[in-house]
């Protein structure tokens, strides 16, 4: 089978080029300059020309502050080339796999975990364009699986680990957040848990909206602790702080711990414990 992976130098996209090495499938693997997935009639040739069956598209526009004045770019990318993908895929009798957010739920109270069918309230243009995203997959008709994940880090590309092993090694004090808790999602977890959904064609039939991230729970600061701790870094003095000592234009989710109940009985997959995957993630990027 021929599968079409988009945004592949991204932090997921570079996780799936390792996990695939060995698959008995074909990966293709683009970014941007190879395909630019908002350009509807490339993205139709080239699942047409390579018989593409399944996609799984990695690309988004992530820069949550930044989107609140570039609107119609993150629409374009997390909406409008959803739909290309989509669309495109549904035309070869394909799958497609498509990663959305916790920003889905950004204004939802209560500190319960959130599940597939809880509602959705983004306060942000950021959770508004993926969630236009999900619904551009569903209105498409297209056989899809839809991973909403969260606090997503990795060895690659700009991340809160990455940042917080550059500060906390350089500052002699760090104030961070600790009334917003969530669970971070090493994206290697995510890959290796979308390969063998692929892999074993575990997606026939199982077509829906999961969520997936590490298991535990902590807050940013709880995180960055950690960071510090697993890294050695701990001459520098992390202090909590609330949210509202750093202004954003975006009201960010205070609770986004996502159920994981439904992927786990679905799939059969074993979701690493949150501390476990940062060590292994830190232990690759010091080596």
């Amino acid at each position: 089978m021929n599968i079409l992976v988009t945004g592949a130098n991204g932090q997921l996209g570079n996780e799936m080029r390792k996990v695939a090495i060995d698959s008995k499938d074909n990966y293709i693997f683009t970014d941007v300059a190879e395909l630019d997935i908002t350009d509807k009639e490339a993205v139709r040739a080239i699942v047409k020309d390579n018989d593409v069956k399944a996609i799984v598209n990695c690309a988004a526009y992530t820069n949550v502050d930044k989107a609140e004045t570039d609107a119609d770019f993150a629409e374009k990318l997390n909406a409008g080339a959803v739909r290309n993908l989509a669309e495109a895929i549904k035309e070869n009798d394909g799958v497609l796999i498509h990663v959305s957010t916790d920003y889905v739920f950004g204004g939802s109270l209560g500190n319960t975990p959130r599940t597939e069918e809880e509602p959705v309230n983004p306060t942000g243009v950021y959770g508004l364009t993926k969630l236009h995203g999900e619904q551009a997959v569903a209105e498409s008709g297209c056989k899809a699986l839809i991973f909403r994940t969260a606090w997503l880090y990795s060895e690659y590309g700009k991340n809160f680990v990455k940042t917080m092993l550059q500060l906390t090694a350089t500052k002699p004090q760090l104030k961070v957040v600790f009334d917003q808790v969530g669970t971070p999602t090493y994206a290697l977890d995510l890959a290796n848990a979308i390969f063998d959904i692929l892999e074993n064609r575990k997606y026939e039939g199982n077509e829906g909206i999961y969520h997936f991230s590490n298991e535990g729970v902590c807050s940013w600061y709880d995180f960055t602790k950690m960071i510090a701790e697993y890294s050695g870094q701990t001459e520098c003095d992390i202090q909590p702080c609330h949210s509202d000592e750093f202004p954003s234009p975006v009201v960010r989710p205070s609770y986004s711990v996502l159920d994981k109940t439904k992927i786990k009985k679905t799939f059969g997959i074993r979701v690493p414990y949150w501390t476990s995957s940062l060590k292994t993630c830190i232990k690759n990027l010091k080596e």
